[in-house]
């Protein structure tokens, strides 16, 4: 049992690298759940599809924050604690950790506020493992555009927020260094992934 999560900033790459990692944990004999957040259930992909929506241009940060504890809370309790339960792995592409650096210091919103309602939302369930890709939020952006991904309210923020939530990613992973491992995602894409799978496998070697 383990519960894992990839985080990064815009064009990072998570979404891309999540499915090969999946596939190759698979290969080496272990249960493997992928998800994804906002999103994994019906109910969270409807507030997906409203969180993400250009037309929503103008939701305030508060309701955006409390839509996506509301996403979170659903998948947790109907997916993430039941698999965890039956001792498989857990693979988000993304999780509470993106509330907190693109709510709180995106959005420059209270911290302490922001935490308190992501363990309300999260009933207290801290990832195993914290995969950070990280990247120049410029190199993100123009692969975003370059590679014709999905283009969302969130993508459409200014640089200068996605900056802050770069550094909000940072300095996260100085707060809990035992938890994050970060992995430069502006190499090439395999030498990306190959980091992926070490430091998984290096992870549930460790806790065997």
């Amino acid at each position: 049992m383990m519960f894992i999560t990839l985080e990064g900033p815009e064009g990072s790459g998570k979404t891309s690298h999540l499915p090969h990692l999946v596939e190759y944990l698979r290969e080496q004999g272990h249960v493997v759940f992928p998800t994804r957040e906002p999103g994994g259930t019906s109910i969270s992909e409807q507030i997906r599809d409203v969180l993400h929506d250009m037309k929503n241009a103008e939701m305030h940060p508060r309701t955006e924050t409390l839509l996506y504890q509301s996403a979170r809370a659903q998948i947790v309790e109907q997916v993430i604690k039941p698999r965890l339960a039956d001792k498989e792995i857990v693979i988000s592409d993304r999780y509470y950790d993106s509330t907190i650096a693109y709510q709180g210091y995106g959005h420059q919103q209270n911290l302490d506020e922001i935490r308190a309602l992501v363990k309300y939302a999260t009933g207290g369930l801290t990832p195993d493992l914290t995969i950070l890709l990280d990247l120049e939020v410029e190199v993100g952006l123009k692969r975003k555009t370059q590679n014709e991904v999905e283009w969302n309210r969130m993508d459409a923020y200014t640089v200068e927020f996605h900056r802050r939530v770069r550094a909000g990613y940072l300095e996260m992973v100085k707060q809990e260094p035992k938890r994050w491992v970060v992995v430069n995602s502006d190499q090439p894409w395999e030498a990306a992934q190959a980091e992926l799978k070490r430091v998984v496998m290096e992870r549930l070697k460790g806790e065997g």
